[in-house]
């Protein structure tokens, strides 16, 4: 029976969730989502605690007042049902779990004394759903707005009374009574006047007179509570630009507001006159106060994470990742203290034991399909969608190199060679290149022409004198890199889409989209044998250990796999991907396993076994 293990450490914040960081009451952790996991991060440590318990990605996240509890929705497929998981904070794990909403959870909170918790579908359900929670069990439901009115986006819950709620969204404005004896909850529609607005989030002060509502507008509408009726809209000539994501009201009655175009406001709640202001990367997404409002952390959507001091205003970056998905990972020889990953945009380098990102070079509007550093450490070569490759220098990022039309259909795989003079590139066309790299210069050396599809790997032999490619075509081709011909070629019925060689190169391990991961012999290309790799979806990724005694596979089935080289059996399974995995590498000393997915999240393990 294998290990299931879990990481040991996750970098990601799932940063399109609007309000999905959260700052805990107990003031020492925070809570966001990252694809279908909750991930509970201590400040003072940076230690990580992991729900898993949802099927897809997480909508929308919410804790109670306490803290006792957190409640979650995720999305789901047309035609299924999306849970709702009410997590026990202290003992971290679900204490109840709801499926009535089709497709989607659009938004939740809870009741403020903790009795209910307000759940509200998403614009294929569109009803709205009061459940008791110490009984686990729904009190009733009512579709969320009028049949005249557009989807509700949006709830929230009086700030002393467990009867009244509020619901918000494309014009729609209802605050609505709970009548427990009857089981019905009863709306009122909110007296706007002209003014038609899609209300994103909504903000209730602690003395429940007034509630505040961020409109996509750019304004704020001020509505009273007990009259249902506007009371002030602003502000009138300044607009916060690409509207307002969240709101976060004060102690001091000053409101915070975060904007779709990356700007984070302090403004008066009377008149919504600015009073200070900070321009973040990325459009604001969530907005959490720790404690009374000292600290504020604020996160956006190019998944940063800020933490502002109340008496300054300034922002300090306390986490980063990539926003979207992560292709693949690389360590410098010999060394697991950093390594780097690339995604669309960008390539970073970031500490293994901390976490912390180190570097990030950016190169907008393209994606990175792979990378690596040069043996001598000199370089971070990488291979681009439109057709480039570049290489820059680990320390600062600089740009050493671009070598342009590369290939005509991206660059989609590379490897440098262990002198670090050459560069073997393959493209979407299914050619391989060899490249001499010269002080400030490049020459082509040779092209080699086999495969008809995209070639998907490369690995080169230690000596530099061979190197085996992976493509979609079908083929894995083992080529004389003297003569740049082909030596050997190995044929199944699959895409391969990874390969790698037996440190002691008498062998190659290959995997792709028929599950299976093939033994081969590099002399003459016979198969020696073929073990069942995964039980759903492709393998993409796949690395060995120094001595060759363990690999390591990863692919659509979202689970990292170590298995024993020559038995063929798997020891461990790791659990904790959301989306399907990318890349997989064992550092150096085999210390970690670093793994990659699609959902733009990097996990760290411990490496199983002793080297």
């Amino acid at each position: 029976m294998e290990n299931v293990v879990v990481p040991y450490s996750k970098k990601g914040f799932f940063c399109h969730v609007l309000s999905g960081l959260q700052a805990h009451p107990d003031r020492e952790h925070l809570i966001y989502p990252l694809g279908c996991t909750l991930i509970i991060k201590h400040l003072k440590s940076g230690k990580q605690g992991f729900l898993h318990g949802h099927t897809n990605n997480i909508s929308c996240l919410t804790v109670s007042k306490s803290g006792r509890y957190i409640a979650s929705g995720q999305v789901t497929f047309m035609g299924f049902k999306a849970d709702v998981i009410i997590w026990d904070y202290t003992k971290r794990e679900i204490y109840a779990q709801f499926t009535l909403h089709k497709a989607k959870v659009e938004a939740l909170v809870f009741s403020p004394n903790e009795k209910y918790l307000l759940t509200l579908g998403g614009q294929d359900d569109g009803s709205i759903v009061l459940w008791n929670v110490e009984k686990k069990e729904a009190i009733c439901g009512s579709p969320a707005s009028a049949h005249s009115a557009g989807h509700c986006l949006t709830v929230g819950y009086s700030s002393h009374s467990d009867n009244i709620f509020i619901s918000a969204g494309n014009r729609t404005l209802r605050v609505w009574e709970l009548d427990l004896p009857n089981r019905k909850i009863r709306p009122t529609e909110c007296q706007t006047g002209q003014l038609k607005r899609i209300i994103k989030c909504i903000e209730i002060p602690e003395d429940d007179s007034f509630f505040y509502c961020g409109t996509t507008s750019g304004d704020i509408m001020k509505v009273n509570l007990k009259s249902r009726l506007l009371s002030s809209c602003g502000p009138v000539k300044q607009k916060f630009s690409k509207g307002v994501n969240a709101l976060k009201m004060l102690k001091t009655g000053d409101l915070l507001v975060g904007s779709g175009d990356g700007a984070f406001s302090l403004c008066s709640s009377n008149n919504f006159k600015i009073i200070k202001r900070v321009e973040l990367e990325g459009g604001v997404s969530s907005v959490a106060l720790r404690g009374e409002g000292q600290q504020v952390f604020v996160g956006t959507d190019a998944a940063q994470i800020y933490c502002f001091g109340y008496t300054d205003f300034k922002p300090e970056l306390i986490s980063t990742n990539h926003s979207s998905a992560v292709w693949d990972t690389a360590f410098p020889h010999g060394s697991s203290e950093l390594f780097a990953t690339c995604s669309q945009d960008d390539i970073r380098v970031w500490h293994t034991e901390s976490c912390k990102e180190l570097l990030r070079i950016k190169v907008p509007n393209m994606t990175c399909n792979a990378l690596g550093l040069t043996q001598d450490g000199h370089s971070i070569y990488s291979a681009w969608n439109d057709g480039k490759i570049r290489v820059f220098t680990p320390e600062s990022g600089r740009l050493k190199l671009i070598i342009h039309n590369a290939h005509s259909m991206g660059v989609t795989a590379i490897v440098s060679s262990g002198d670090s003079k050459r560069l073997i590139s393959g493209g979407g066309e299914g050619q391989v290149r060899v490249w001499d790299i010269l002080q400030d210069s490049y020459k082509l050396v040779a092209t080699m022409k086999e495969h008809k599809a995209s070639v998907n790997a490369i690995k080169i032999k230690s000596n530099n004198q061979e190197c085996v490619t992976a493509s979609s075509d079908g083929a894995c081709i083992i080529w004389d890199l003297l003569r740049f011909v082909r030596n050997q070629m190995v044929l199944a019925n699959t895409l391969f889409r990874t390969v790698c060689y037996h440190p002691e190169e008498y062998q190659i391990i290959t995997s792709g989209t028929d599950r299976k991961i093939g033994y081969w012999e590099v002399y003459d290309g016979s198969a020696i044998r073929e073990l069942e790799g995964s039980l759903t979806g492709a393998i993409n990724g796949m690395d060995i250990s120094q001595e060759g005694g363990h690999f390591v596979t990863g692919g659509d089935e979202k689970l990292i796999k170590v298995w024993h080289y020559f038995d063929g059996d798997v020891t461990h399974v790791g659990v904790g991907h959301s989306g399907s995995i990318s890349s997989v590498r064992i550092c150096p000393n085999n210390r970690f396993i670093i793994s990659t997915s699609t959902d733009g999240a990097i996990l760290i393990w411990r490496y199983p076994h002793s080297s």
